[in-house]
């Protein structure tokens, strides 16, 4: 029996295959780049609340002021927790797969409102008993709901939402703008209704004492992008005043700047957080100024004396750290910008990040050790897209000014004398930095190469005045052919040599598509409200990861620091079938990469 046993135990191990692993980049946070602090509300006696620290964010206080609930991602996926304003008796409230975040108590403390994906990806709120740890729907439907407030007297939640604003493209960009109004409801999910003007975006809303207002602050459509940065050299929002029983909206004087998060510490004077880089941190209607620093949310204790927040900490860029996965078949980690493996799967090539138009970094690093090494710099100039060739002696990407992928790229958004194109060429290296070589030429912006398994042909897509589309060429003739027309982008050629995917704009959104080499088996594989893009193929060429905006906003923009904070994770197969998902947060993830089988080395 002893043998046998050992026998069932060894087929068991090997029938249980390791999880595929899947490397991203995540534009804001990464472990260790933000973290929760107490102080006192004039930025005295600042300290961290836990004393370790993971990814928490978005406190609320308790109004015993016994407790500070917040989010925290220390255990996988974003889920709530309180501890005692001096840091002690931790506690996990939820325990769910799904997306909690943004909780706020009721009035006498018995319950939370919170953020949730739980009933189907999107952005929703549910109420959470803190005895019984019974949560339930608040509200539903298409669109997300955000940073709920219970009224003092518990007759309303007011909350802010962009449902029915859909997710309209920045001009010029392909950025989602973020329209958000402010609506109430009951406690027990009737008397929906809608107190801002439709169009732009207020968020945020705090309550007064008497219950009578709420304060939030209020932009522009077009704001929404331009705000959502991390470091703002300038800008301007509102914070206005809301008479729920009237209708009515009235500015609140608070001094200039990219105002957020405001609330009420007395019948007259407003504390709110500004993101711009003059007066980074809290301020006071009456001109007073609190805590200083890069802070994204705050709240105040119930006497207003204290404050907690988060906000943004220095940290390494996070490569080889393991993220959480909602599916365990499917391990996660950081990998940088536009990771691509090697075909052994032991380094990968990735780019840094550099604002335009600056020069970024391309980088060969180790799976194992996440040694990076610099392979190539020219300065001036960006690099883009890097891709390994299938025998492994070459890196392919792009190289120029990308003006036109980044300020305006095709005819749809902006006018031609809009447009900023930059030329930008596709160039060849050797892994170790050697042998650079352009193999394009002209005027057009060309970019995201691809190389066929053959290694003598790459697919690359190309706008400009010599037309938009998809090319293919071929190394040792040169010679290029068409193979789409129009703003097709992210092509890449399948390890089985068959099919070309790439993204293309349908009706508002981009979607996956299959081609195959010669032109035909034109194939649409996604169908979904939302961007599907930065695609990548398994080693087999059997599955697709992607990025995917189809589950919308969790949080309002701003809060993010991301400028696509809707990016979530996908697998799905060759054919568009069986699609999974594999991230759930509100932070912006994309450009991943499938790591080849290798043995299995301890990290």
């Amino acid at each position: 029996m002893k043998a046998v046993f050992v026998m069932l135990v060894a087929v068991g191990a090997i029938a249980s295959p390791a999880p595929q692993k899947l490397f991203f980049s995540r534009v804001f946070p990464v472990p260790g780049q933000v973290g929760l602090f107490v102080a006192a509300a004039d930025g005295s006696d600042e300290r961290p609340l836990l004393a370790s620290p993971d990814i928490d964010y978005n406190p609320a206080w308790s109004p015993d002021a016994a407790w500070i609930v917040f989010t925290s991602e220390r255990a996988g996926s974003a889920d709530l927790y309180r501890a005692r304003p001096n840091g002690a008796d931790l506690e996990r409230l939820t325990d769910s797969p799904a997306f909690d975040d943004q909780a706020a108590f009721s009035p006498d403390g018995r319950q939370l409102v919170f953020v949730t994906s739980r009933a189907g990806g999107t952005a929703d709120l549910w109420t959470l008993d803190l005895q019984t740890r019974r949560a339930k729907p608040l509200t539903s439907g298409a669109g997300g709901d955000f940073r709920p407030a219970w009224s003092p007297d518990g007759r309303w939640i007011a909350f802010s939402s962009d449902r029915g604003s859909g997710l309209p493209f920045a001009h010029g960009r392909w950025e989602h703008l973020h329209l958000v109004d402010i609506y109430v409801i009951r406690p027990d999910g009737s008397g929906l209704k809608r107190v801002t003007e439709h169009g732009n975006f207020c968020g945020s809303p705090k309550w007064s004492s008497d219950s009578l207002r709420i304060v939030a602050y209020c932009m522009s459509a077009e704001e929404t992008l331009t705000y959502r940065q991390p470091r703002l050299d300038g800008g301007d929002t509102r914070i206005v005043s809301i008479d729920i029983a009237k209708g009515t909206t009235a500015d609140v004087a608070a001094g200039p700047g990219v105002k957020l998060a405001p609330a009420f510490q007395t019948t007259n004077e407003i504390g709110f957080i500004r993101k711009d880089v003059a007066g980074a941190g809290i301020h006071y209607s009456s001109g007073k100024a609190g805590p200083k620093g890069d802070l994204r949310s705050a709240a105040w204790s119930p006497d207003g004396t204290r404050v907690a927040f988060h906000k943004r900490l220095a940290a390494g860029p996070g490569v080889g750290h393991r993220m959480w996965s909602r599916r365990p078949d499917f391990e996660l980690r950081l990998g940088g910008v536009q990771p691509s493996f090697h075909p052994s799967g032991d380094r990968y090539a990735m780019t840094t990040y550099v604002p335009p138009p600056g020069s970024n970094n391309l980088l060969v690093v180790e799976s194992d050790s996440d040694k990076s090494t610099v392979v190539f710099h020219q300065d001036g100039r960006s690099v883009l897209g890097p891709q390994w060739s299938a025998r492994g002696d070459a890196i392919i990407f792009g190289i120029g000014r990308f003006g036109a992928f980044f300020n305006g790229f095709h005819d749809l958004f902006l006018k031609p004398a809009d447009r900023v194109d930059g030329g930008a060429q596709i160039a060849v290296i050797a892994p170790d930095g050697t042998g650079f070589r352009e193999v394009t030429t002209g005027p057009n912006n060309n970019g995201f190469p691809s190389m066929a398994p053959d290694g003598n042909r790459f697919v690359y897509r190309s706008f400009g005045p010599e037309g938009d589309g998809l090319r293919i060429m071929n190394m040792e003739t040169k010679s290029v052919t068409t193979l789409t027309r129009g703003y097709d982008n992210f092509p890449v050629w399948s390890p089985r040599g068959d099919l070309i995917m790439f993204s293309r704009q349908e009706k508002g959104d981009y979607e996956i598509y299959t081609i195959k080499p010669d032109g035909t088996g034109v194939r649409r594989l996604t169908f979904s409200h939302g961007n599907d893009a930065h695609m990548a193929w398994s080693p087999d060429g059997e599955r697709i990861v992607f990025a995917s905006s189809r589950m919308g906003f969790k949080d309002e923009v701003l809060y993010t620091d991301a400028p696509q904070p809707y990016g979530e994770l996908f697998v799905m197969k060759y054919d568009g079938t069986d699609v999974q998902q594999l991230t759930d947060n509100q932070w912006e993830d994309g450009t991943p990469a499938w790591q080849p089988s290798r043995p299995q080395v301890s990290r």
